[in-house]
């Protein structure tokens, strides 16, 4: 086994630098400066909310797929077939940031009309934070929901190896005059890229994350992907949502399922990944009225907030409340990029020919 890297105290970005630095290295490899703001803004965001597996580490492997045709710089998202309040569209290979910003409006445009609306969305990139499009819904005063599946890297309860991918589910609701109450998980116990990174940063693997060839848990995180499976969130419970992940995003648009799914990092760059993703828009302020939702969320986030904590120095908080408060600090005094995602970014400033706008020694 390999010994990890060092671990190494971070440096702050300010957003805007960094948005700067992936928009410049997107425009290299082709993409429309349109496109290039739609998937920085997905991945600059999730690093300011501290979610740094799904932010801007995750550009070096988008690049040299770009770069090598598996995901095409050029795609546009078309619908292939809708309904009033339904749609699937094709991703046409292109970034999953830019499928899944296309599905999500389109989803919140039906429905305005219809005050549901499902959009499966195939054929498409790697989706990245899934989180991140629910949020574009709250932000739309509706409720969003975001599924999606992948290739295969998930034990199921009972089983020797992957059976399903880490098949991420998402949902965003609005709160007037607050943040949007905001989950994004893994159907896994934990998503891959923490276990990529704790291994990276010589951080402890727990014994709940991984599941070894002989269907017992290890905690060595080399052995993970090809070695080893994530183990299911709360077992056959997390495996019953990621399975209903793989329906609603694979097998009703009509995409790749399971091990039709590439992977988008060790796979040729030169092949498509075959992602597929879902996405739900709730007009909720039309379901009652905007008074009275109003009332009934605040009402709610009060209780939750204000219930006994075991703890009193640790209160009770919202899903997002903690990721909501890091983007703020991280707006103030900038993101703190931990070493492996700098080295990935110094990475793409090297193969790109870009400068950093970061001191870098």
């Amino acid at each position: 086994m390999s010994t990890p890297p060092p671990f190494m105290k971070p440096l702050r970005i300010l957003p805007t630098l960094l948005d700067g630095f992936c928009r410049e290295a997107l425009a290299a490899v082709g993409l429309s400066k349109t496109n290039q703001a739609t998937v920085s803004s997905a991945l600059v965001l999730a690093d300011s909310m501290g979610v740094f597996t799904h932010g801007t580490k995750l550009l070096i492997g988008y690049l040299k797929r770009l770069q090598g045709g598996g995901y095409q710089a050029h795609g546009l998202p078309k619908v292939e077939r809708e309904g009033p309040a339904w749609a699937v569209v094709d991703g046409a290979h292109a970034l999953g940031q830019i499928g899944g910003t296309f599905a999500m409006n389109l989803a919140v445009e039906k429905a305005r009309t219809c005050g549901v609306a499902y959009v499966g969305l195939k054929n498409t990139g790697h989706i990245g934070a899934a989180g991140y499009y629910a949020v574009l819904a709250a932000q739309k005063d509706m409720a969003g929901m975001v599924l999606g599946n992948d290739m295969p890297s998930v034990a199921a309860p009972g089983s020797r190896g992957p059976v399903l991918g880490s098949n991420p589910l998402a949902y965003a609701v609005p709160v007037p005059g607050g943040d949007p109450i905001l989950l994004d998980m893994a159907t896994s116990a934990v998503a891959g890229g923490k276990v990529y990174a704790a291994y990276q940063r010589g951080e402890p693997i727990q014994d709940t994350w991984l599941i070894g060839h002989d269907g017992k848990p290890t905690t060595d995180g080399s052995l993970y992907p090809h070695h080893a499976a994530l183990a299911p969130m709360a077992g056959h419970k997390g495996y019953g949502i990621a399975l209903w992940a793989e329906i609603l995003s694979g097998v009703i648009p009509g995409g790749a399922v399971t091990w039709q799914v590439g992977s988008w990092m060790f796979d040729e760059p030169s092949k498509p990944s075959l992602h597929n993703a879902s996405f739900l828009a709730i007009d909720v302020m039309a379901m009652s009225s905007p008074e009275i939702y109003s009332k009934k969320i605040q009402n709610l986030v009060h209780e939750i907030q204000n219930s006994p904590p075991a703890e009193l120095s640790t209160p009770v908080i919202l899903p997002g409340q903690r990721e909501w408060a890091q983007k703020r600090s991280s707006d103030q005094l900038g993101i703190p990029l931990p070493e492996d995602v700098l080295a990935k970014l110094d990475q793409v400033a090297k193969e790109w020919n870009l400068n950093t706008p970061w001191p870098r020694a």
